[in-house]
């Protein structure tokens, strides 16, 4: 019977934090911008910026030297693709570099004087390319555009010089491979369908660890460390605070992770092909990890601006760390036993492989079981820096209980003193 008490003394306790903390989740605006506003509205801006996948008419200038019949093909090619757009001709290299600079154009096709000459002496011509590399999407579009129109001009001389009498050794002439490009896994070749499913499930780490560190920042520059700690449950135990506080943003969040890996993807047409059995059993373990986390996180933070610029730095070095924008094969073996130490790396990869690559659940139960072992991790760890500030807020009220035990004591002699004289 003692340890059903036990066991309901608990449970009553841990609710008692957990009301305790939605409390300060409703009333705290920054905390309520980043645990509810911005998981909501963040993900929709992305999504709906890089809808389109990839981009089109992209403006370049041409800088031609040459004014032949080949150089003018050459440019009307590229005007007729989808992906670029001549909107202006330069004298020279200079003046094309200044609307570079000012960003009226993206890039520059720079053709030579000899282009032509070279191209009728049987020579091979060149065509030089300058992008702006401040946006690889650009960039990308302006040389693939560049690279097919001086393939298919290239065809075509060869077809001339060749001599043959069908079509057919033509097409053996010009392409004696034929090479089938297939996206896999990114079926529009676009960045969105690449790159965004690892900030979804990103933004619900960074969130999370926000809110949190927030909320316990607010009640250090207070000195209230009653908010972070209530007072009323230190001498029940640390496992009840932590399990209070874990269950209000796990029922925050469980909202959130659905919103974000279930309806965002569909209104913007990202591939779904895990079921929401799979992807349940991936996000359980995430969300604890990344609640944990937080709570670590958030007894280091004295400030609230602290969490927010350390969170904000890590959010690019951590989504390269996934190994989605950036080749994890290509990542030195240092910086991936550092990005083993945060739970997006591992959701990230899970989520990516499940959603957009069709693994199924055995295939990501590598990543799964470093979560539930990141889950256990961050909660010992939790545990040990919300004891240590169990017995400061201990401290804090002892402090606090013996000073208003001297000032009761100096109120009664004054009491005693007035009575004395009267």
């Amino acid at each position: 019977m003692s340890i059903f008490r036990k066991i309901y003394s608990w449970l009553l306790d841990a609710a008692y934090v957990w009301r305790y903390e939605m409390k300060q989740v409703i009333h705290d605006e920054g905390v309520l911008m980043f645990c509810l506003v911005v998981p909501l509205a963040y993900p929709l801006i992305y999504s709906w910026i890089y809808n389109n996948e990839t981009v089109r008419e992209v403006p370049v200038v041409v800088v031609d030297l040459s004014h032949s019949q080949e150089s003018r093909q050459f440019i009307r090619m590229c005007d007729a693709s989808p992906d670029v757009h001549v909107t202006s001709y330069a004298a020279d290299l200079d003046d094309a570099q200044s609307l570079v600079s000012r960003q009226v154009v993206k890039g520059i096709y720079y053709i030579p004087a000899d282009f032509g000459t070279n191209l009728n002496r049987m020579q091979q011509g060149t065509v030089s390319v300058y992008c702006d590399m401040a946006l690889m999407l650009t960039y990308k579009a302006i040389f693939q555009t560049a690279m097919a129109v001086a393939s298919e001009m290239g065809a075509e001389i060869q077809t001339k010089l060749a001599g043959n009498y069908t079509a057919r050794e033509d097409l053996i002439t010009t392409s004696p491979l034929e090479v089938k490009d297939v996206p896999i896994f990114n079926p529009q070749g676009g960045y969105g369908t690449s790159v965004l499913p690892a900030v979804l499930i990103l933004i619900i780490q960074q969130t999370l660890a926000l809110g949190i560190g927030l909320a316990a920042g607010t009640a250090r520059e207070r000195n209230r460390y009653s908010d972070l700690v209530p007072i009323h449950k230190c001498y029940n135990g640390v496992g009840r605070i932590i399990g209070g506080k874990a269950l209000c943003y796990l029922m925050v969040y469980a909202v959130m992770s659905t919103y974000l890996t279930m309806v965002v993807p569909r209104w913007f047409h990202f591939l779904q092909l895990a079921a929401w059995q799979d992807l349940l059993a991936m996000l359980v373990p995430y969300l604890l990890a990344c609640v944990f986390f937080g709570l670590t996180v958030s007894c280091l933070v004295h400030y609230r601006e602290n969490v927010i610029l350390l969170m904000v730095f890590l959010s690019v070095p951590l989504l390269f760390m996934s190994g989605v924008s950036w080749p994890q094969s290509s990542i030195p073996g240092y910086w991936q036993g550092v990005s083993w130490l945060f739970p997006s790396t591992f959701g990230i990869r899970a989520y990516v492989r499940m959603n957009s690559m069709g693994a199924s659940l055995s295939d990501v139960m590598f990543e799964i079981r470093c979560m539930w072992l990141q889950v256990g991790s961050y909660f010992a760890t939790a545990c040990l820096v919300y004891g240590f500030q169990v017995r400061l807020t201990k401290r804090h009220a002892q402090e606090r209980l013996a000073h208003l035990r001297k000032k009761r004591e100096l109120r009664l002699q004054l009491t005693n003193k007035k009575m004395t004289r009267s």
